[in-house]
């Protein structure tokens, strides 16, 4: 089984393209002289089309740059490399599907002018990130919404055992990874209780995040317990290779009132069931009250893109199942990021966070894979004094991403950036905290994929119960990892050559 996610692998398809390339001479001159000009003026073609519409085209500069450097190495392949793995552009069809969706669910997300107007008058700064949000995503900010941290899987996952059991009237899941397992098997057996019940249970997963962890009927098998039950994107080998925009979101809601979030996927190692890189160090959070509205927004738009049903959204709404009125524990604002547009809405928050930052800013992430953008913002948050930290895996899941994600360290450390590598194993979360007011937990890594190729969604929180045990797990995790130096980062003319021919194909990572 390992040999065939192998060979599906987007970074071994690379790699065969370039050894393609490499080869390609030798076929030229010993066995097709007679027609490799045309054959090599057919692809250069390619390649020059697609680096004239890469040029033309307003999206980040660092992005554009790294793919026009790779189809001037790589001539022949370069462009259809951008095609099966930089091109953001959807099918015409599933973009067609999610903006007929998108109009239709859009006046669902409503924004409180008062709450807005509270949050600005609070803190202006980092109510502007809110305002941010709301006009350029579309997502709202609300109160009365209690929030809780999860600085592990293992607790996340033990209350959402136990808000499951309380289901009665739905269930949402949305997952990049469901794999089957202990994680997987405890949330079924609910779920199939639940639907025996007359609870409305629908589960949707990324198909290129499971492929190898399903089987091929999983859907049927779900559909026949009578779970509502699709895979997002369904992979098609070959023939789908552009079809590189995944739905790497993780969301659970249940009755309209209670909704979870974060890096946690359903599989054994995001809990510490197993252990295939060391001990497993993620984070999610808990929403309870009017914020989960959205999360159920952005749930019920994908699933309705692609299947579409009737919806009376009064019988989602947190309300509607839950008497009385909510907790208020500040401000929270759940949000999507979508490739369907040209903004980078995950990226953003990032930088305005730390632009805002006055003290300190702490960021788990367990890829750095930077744009100028990003890597300037974090710069100058240290140049300024803020006390910058990044806490990245010292185990790698993948090798060559490692790779990458420390050749990014120098200029980080160079402008007083301090980072760290979770020496316990993997640490696979996504979240940043600032100044002991602020902090944001989701799905999106700081890498290419995550920042302009996927669905992701995360909650961003102003003083809320959540800011505290988040800054409290970030020392503790600091604490536990090793700190990086300015000397251990020197390196000689070699590993400092591989670093920039890394950085260079970064967006293919």
């Amino acid at each position: 089984m390992r040999y065939i996610k192998a060979f599906f692998n987007r970074i071994f398809i690379t790699a065969v393209l370039i050894l393609i390339q490499a080869g390609w001479f030798v076929v030229f001159f010993i066995r097709l002289a007679e027609y490799a000009h045309w054959i090599r003026t057919f692809f250069a073609l390619i390649s020059l089309l697609v680096a004239v519409r890469i040029i033309g085209r307003d999206e980040n500069s660092d992005y554009k740059i790294s793919w026009i450097a790779l189809i001037t190495i790589l001539p022949l392949f370069g462009g259809l490399l951008y095609l099966c793995f930089g091109n953001k552009k959807s099918s015409k069809k599933m973009r067609k599907k999610l903006d007929k969706a998108r109009k239709e669910y859009f006046p669902q997300y409503a924004q409180d002018e008062k709450i807005m107007s509270e949050f600005k008058t609070d803190n202006l700064r980092m109510g502007e990130i809110s305002g941010y949000l709301y006009k350029y995503s579309g997502f709202p900010v609300y109160v009365n919404t209690k929030t809780k941290y999860y600085p592990i899987g293992e607790e996340m996952f033990e209350d959402m055992i136990a808000e499951l059991e309380k289901a009665e009237h739905y269930i949402f899941l949305e997952y990049f990874i469901i794999d089957e397992g202990y994680m997987w098997g405890s949330i079924l057996e609910i779920l199939k209780r639940k639907v025996k019940q007359g609870v409305d249970v629908r589960l949707m997963y990324d198909d290129f995040g499971s492929i190898f962890l399903l089987p091929k009927d999983f859907v049927k098998q779900m559909e026949a317990l009578g779970i509502k039950c699709m895979a997002f994107n369904p992979l098609v080998p070959f023939i789908s290779a552009v079809m590189n925009n995944r739905d790497h979101r993780k969301i659970l809601v249940i009755d309209g009132h209670t909704a979870f979030t974060g890096g946690i996927n359903l599989a054994d190692e995001y809990i510490n069931r197993t252990h295939p890189h060391g001990h497993w160090k993620d984070t999610g959070i808990m929403l309870k009250g009017e914020g989960v509205w959205s999360f159920t927004l952005m749930f019920l738009e994908m699933w309705n893109s692609f299947r579409q049903e009737d919806i009376c959204f009064e019988d989602y709404k947190p309300h509607r199942w839950h008497e009385g009125p909510f907790e208020s524990d500040g401000f929270v604002q759940p949000f999507s990021d979508t490739p369907m547009d040209d903004e980078n809405v995950g990226e953003n928050v990032y930088i305005q966070m730390l632009n805002n930052a006055e003290n300190y800013a702490y960021i788990f992430t367990p890829y750095l894979i930077l744009d100028g953008e990003l890597k300037a913002a974090l710069c100058l948050a240290a140049k300024r004094g803020v006390d910058v930290r990044i806490v990245t895996p010292k185990i790698a899941d993948k090798k060559i991403v490692h790779r990458l994600t420390r050749s990014y360290y120098r200029p980080l450390l160079k402008a007083g950036v301090r980072i760290y590598e979770y020496t316990p194993g993997f640490i696979h979360a996504k979240s940043c905290v600032c100044d002991d007011i602020a902090g944001a937990v989701g799905t999106i890594n700081m890498d290419f994929r995550s920042l302009y190729l996927h669905f992701e969604c995360a909650a961003f929180f102003y003083k809320s119960s959540a800011v505290m045990p988040l800054k409290q797990d970030a020392l503790e995790t600091i604490a536990k990892s090793e700190e990086v130096s300015a000397e251990q980062r020197s390196k000689g003319f070699f590993p400092t050559l591989l670093d920039s021919l890394l950085r260079l194909v970064a967006p293919l990572f």
